[in-house]
């Protein structure tokens, strides 16, 4: 058994988790949050057999895009104080996904 564990972003979360659900995974929905841009995630945990791995990673790619976006930055502080943050753009967006080996899986 393996745990498939994916970070996309929220605005593909719930097109993932359709998916998942119409291919008969079930799946569990964790709320986080990115470092980079504080911006929020969805985390999904999978428990799938050995066998079926692909085909999970198959649809959350399928259905995780990746985008440009547009964040403002600013110098840290220190010389430069006072310059304002300027834009820059930044690809955000896609999945990424860890598989992880279950050394015991039990439903109550």
């Amino acid at each position: 058994m393996k745990l498939v564990f994916a970070i996309v972003s929220n605005d593909d979360g719930a097109n993932v988790m359709n998916e998942l659900n119409k291919n008969e995974f079930s799946v569990t929905k964790l709320c986080s949050t990115g470092s980079f841009l504080r911006a929020g995630n969805t985390t999904l945990l999978v428990g799938v057999e050995e066998d079926k791995v692909e085909a999970v990673i198959k649809i959350i790619e399928k259905k995780s895009k990746s985008r440009e976006m547009v964040i403002s930055t600013s110098i840290p502080s220190g010389d430069f104080v006072g310059i304002p943050p300027y834009p820059m753009e930044v690809t955000v967006g896609g999945a990424t996904i860890f598989v992880l080996d279950v050394e015991k899986f039990v439903k109550v």
